[in-house]
């Protein structure tokens, strides 16, 4: 039975409240995971671009920061806001491209429960402004395209484009394909002609001056973020099943069947209808254009992620209020599995169902929850282990990888000098090379369960004066411990009378957190 227009209309925004709802209950009581901890620390070094990323999700977590790194709990509630929109924003776009109202929230629907979206937008992550301003993009191109080719709001629309294009760039570098899709969207016999109006050359300047910095930035340094994606880790890429099983394997599981078989047909539809109007030929061209770059990179790179492909979809949910072909039984399908994902999701992270019930089978390094309950009781443990180093004295805070440097520095701020003495480069290898904290005459070496270290053997030349412990506890399991180990010269240390024999101090500070 099919919901009416009012009822389709108060599913989608209960929908929407309840997500939101959920994300805040998330919020409460946890801390950052650990890539959100690196772009927190961005905050702390404004750049135009940093190894992994442009600069746009630094300059939001500056905001959220008022200048500093921000909290998790202030971060988590903004990125909650900023995800509940989205939806709507695709909406918005799918009733620029022509969708009657109930397709508009079709389209929303589909977008508030997919489950790409609805647990991976819940953190600070590039991924969110990129969705907004992408949705953004196509709904200004719809409007634009819909308008007469010398009219005002069309002028303004393009405009709009150009700028929303330029702020998906500097979220992701993927935005870059955003671009080319419009632009091969605009050769289309209807819109080949507004190359004559101003609008797509006030857009192409727009978003070139957004993109100048960027690209300055780029140059200057001898493209490092360009070298850092494409070829320090990229060492074992190559075509291989292995990377077709995992992005396969990833779509289905970002995605789930229902949503795919779903998928499958809307974009069976848009192939069909690609060159009959202009508005099918931009949306097809908003997905054909990034989806092949993005699949050829999945398919080669080893260490590509799933939902580096998940832009390709997005103009295929705007279609979707165009198209009404997803029956309802599909719907209910797809309805009924995000709503199921995101209830199974919650109970994993806020309650202690994985950790007590499974047992052996349970593995908690290999779980990402427990990233954000682990820095609660790490944060009491950098504030125990720094009040023991002597006044006046040079200290800095190194970790093993950049997951634990980024976690360290954006609990620690500017207070706090904070290195990294990771398997390859980073973007601490900027912000304190490992030539200066190597200088300091104490080091606090932070590292976890999950990294098999030695902390006299990777920092030579150094004795312990001191270990501290915290214990991360789920479900009165441990699933995670931290150490901190205090290290001073050997010089330094043999300076003062008998230091050199002096034994260790070890401190055992052990906190539970989590549900």
């Amino acid at each position: 039975m099919k919901l009416g227009d009012r009822a389709l209309g108060l599913a989608a925004l209960i929908s929407s409240v309840v997500l939101l709802a959920l994300r805040v209950h998330v919020a409460v009581g946890t801390g950052f995971g650990d890539s959100e901890a690196l772009y927190a620390s961005y905050a702390l070094h404004p750049q135009p671009a940093y190894l992994d990323h442009p600069g746009l999700i630094g300059s939001l977590a500056r905001v959220i920061g008022r200048g500093s790194a921000p909290a998790p709990f202030v971060t988590h509630l903004v990125t909650a806001c900023l995800a509940a929109l989205v939806p709507w924003v695709g909406a918005l776009a799918s009733r620029a491209a022509g969708a009657p109202a109930r397709g508009a929230l079709t389209t929303a629907l589909a977008l508030i429960w997919v489950p790409e979206l609805a647990i991976g937008l819940f953190g600070l992550t590039p991924d969110l402004p990129l969705a907004l301003t992408w949705l953004g993009a196509l709904a200004l191109a719809g409007l634009a395209a819909r308008a007469p080719a010398q009219s005002f709001r069309a002028l303004v629309c393009t405009l709009g484009v150009g700028i929303l294009v330029g702020l998906a760039t500097l979220s992701k570098v993927s935005g870059v394909l955003l671009g080319v899709s419009l632009i091969v969207a605009s050769l289309h016999r209807d819109l080949r002609g507004r190359y004559r109006t101003l609008g797509p050359w006030a857009a192409l300047v727009a978003c070139a001056i957004l993109l100048s910095p960027l690209v300055l930035w780029e140059r200057e340094q001898g493209w490092p973020m360009a070298r850092h994606r494409l070829l320090s880790t990229q060492a074992a890429a190559g075509l291989s099943l292995r990377n077709l099983g995992a992005f396969l394997g990833g779509q289905l599981a970002y995605l789930t069947p229902p949503f795919l078989l779903g998928v499958g047909l809307v974009a069976r539809d848009l192939f069909r209808r690609r060159s009959a109007d202009a508005i099918s030929a931009l949306l097809f061209a908003s997905v054909a254009v990034p989806a092949a770059p993005l699949a050829l990179l999945c398919l080669w790179s080893r260490v590509a992620e799933p939902h580096w492909f998940a832009p390709a979809y997005l103009a295929l949910a705007v279609h979707l209020g165009r198209a009404p072909i997803v029956g309802p039984r599909l719907a209910r399908a797809c309805w009924v599995t995000g709503v199921a994902i995101v209830a199974f999701a919650w109970i994993w992270i806020r309650t202690p169902v994985a950790p007590r019930w499974l047992g052996r089978a349970y593995q908690p390094r290999y779980d990402i929850a427990n990233d954000l309950y682990a820095w609660q009781p790490g944060a009491e443990l950098l504030a125990r282990s720094l009040s023991t180093l002597p006044p006046g004295e040079s200290y800095a805070v190194v970790g093993p990888h950049w997951t634990i440097c980024a976690q360290a520095h954006a609990l620690l701020g500017r207070r706090v000098r904070v290195g990294c003495n990771g398997p390859r480069r980073d973007d601490f290898d900027d912000w304190l090379p490992r030539g200066e904290w190597a200088e300091a005459r104490h080091v606090l070496f932070v590292h976890d369960s999950r990294f098999a270290v030695d902390p006299e053997h990777d920092l030579p030349g150094r004795a312990v004066r001191g270990v501290f412990n915290a214990q991360v506890m789920r479900g009165d399991r441990l699933v995670r411990t931290l150490w901190v180990t205090h290290l001073e010269k050997t010089g330094a240390a043999r300076a003062q009378a008998g230091a050199a024999d002096r034994p260790a101090e070890r401190i055992s500070s052990v906190s539970a957190s989590g549900p």
